[in-house]
């Protein structure tokens, strides 16, 4: 007759195995999601970030493990992120279409200089290239586009005296994409490629005379600190986008595809909204006018875009930008003009 010992040994093992097979069914079941984003400096931005992955998996009801950090936080510079996607060390990563475009010049076509003088122009622009830039992506990295948003207009911070567009001639002014380098050259300044990082130091050196970014990440970066002409001056827009690696994106069902679609939806949303408003706040707290809000308040001087600094702008984009960039994109990618003429110069009346 066996023992009370020997009886209950088995039932310990069998329950103790389906527990460990259940812990093991249930971690499988959680999908672990390495992301970054923006720098830490964009307050506003990267709390939408965090706030927005924290409680990802409990408002869509997909079980996931969510480990997100800011670009500076882990070491990584945008100009790499969608390379970084690609192979894997990232599951989701945010990027420039300007940063990104280094790599296929394609996808600056979203956020060309001088094409889009406005939000409500930007919208339809980008819904017009977005599936076209959703097949480039594809193809070419590997990742899946979750939403596409703009930070905001691209303005000058100079740490020279300006008055208009026109004081930006003999001027190093720092760029960070193709057709602002080839806008600069027009105005007859000299373009200086950076990343947002050096260009504190290299204002307050005098590497560079002027800078361009929007009005928020100017204020954040505290560039007022180190510059004195304020040009709010609409460029572009510094079109963004958040991008999942796409076997990861793949090893989701239909149903949580379709989930997390929606999400990232109402995600690409609030940038949009954070585009809307901030930028007004910040360029009132860069000088010290009404209606500052959120933001730092500094005493630079305003210098108002007039008519003919739109006009100079204008010109550049027609003459010198579009067809500078036309070439280079049609070298990597035969259809590239004909897919803008049909989607942006559709939408903007332009042909290339």
């Amino acid at each position: 007759m066996r023992s009370y010992r020997q009886l209950i040994k088995p039932c310990l093992i069998s329950s103790i195995t389906s527990i460990a097979l259940a812990l093991c069914a249930s971690a499988q079941a959680e999908t672990s999601i390495r992301a970054t984003g923006l720098v830490s400096t964009h307050k506003f931005h990267t709390q939408l970030e965090k706030e927005f992955y924290g409680t990802l998996s409990e408002k869509s009801g997909i079980p996931l493990a969510i480990n997100f950090n800011p670009l500076d936080v882990v070491g990584v510079d945008m100009q790499d992120t969608l390379r970084m996607v690609k192979s894997g060390a990232f599951d989701i990563v945010q990027s420039t279409v300007g940063a990104a475009a280094r790599d296929d010049a394609f996808l600056e076509g979203v956020d060309l200089i001088g094409v889009s003088t406005s939000m409500d122009q930007l919208k339809p622009v980008i819904d017009a290239f977005r599936p076209e830039l959703e097949k480039r992506v594809a193809e070419k990295f590997n990742a899946k586009v979750l939403g596409l948003w703009p930070y905001g207009p691209q303005v000058f911070y100079c740490n020279a005296e300006i008055n208009s567009l026109e004081s930006l001639a003999g001027l190093k002014v720092r760029s960070y994409t193709a057709s602002m380098s080839t806008l600069l050259e027009s105005l007859g300044a000299t373009p200086v490629t950076m990343s947002f990082k050096e260009v504190y130091p290299a204002l307050q050196r005098g590497v560079v005379d002027c800078a361009i970014t929007s009005p928020t990440s100017g204020n954040t970066g505290n560039w007022p600190e180190v510059t004195t002409h304020f040009l709010p001056l609409g460029i572009s827009w510094s079109v963004n986008g958040h991008f999942m690696n796409l076997d990861k994106w793949n090893s989701f069902s239909e149903a949580e595809q379709a989930t997390l679609t929606e999400a990232f939806a109402g995600f690409e949303q609030g940038f949009w909204d954070l585009a809307s408003e901030n930028n007004g706040w910040a360029i009132a707290c860069n000088t010290g006018g009404e209606g500052c809000q959120n933001y730092t308040e500094f005493d630079m001087t305003l210098v108002e875009p007039t008519p003919a600094d739109q006009e100079m702008v204008t010109k550049a984009t027609m003459e010198n930008v579009l067809p500078g960039w036309a070439e280079t994109c049609n070298e990597s990618f035969s259809e590239c003009t004909a897919i803008w003429n049909s989607t942006v110069g559709k939408e903007r009346d332009i042909r290339l």
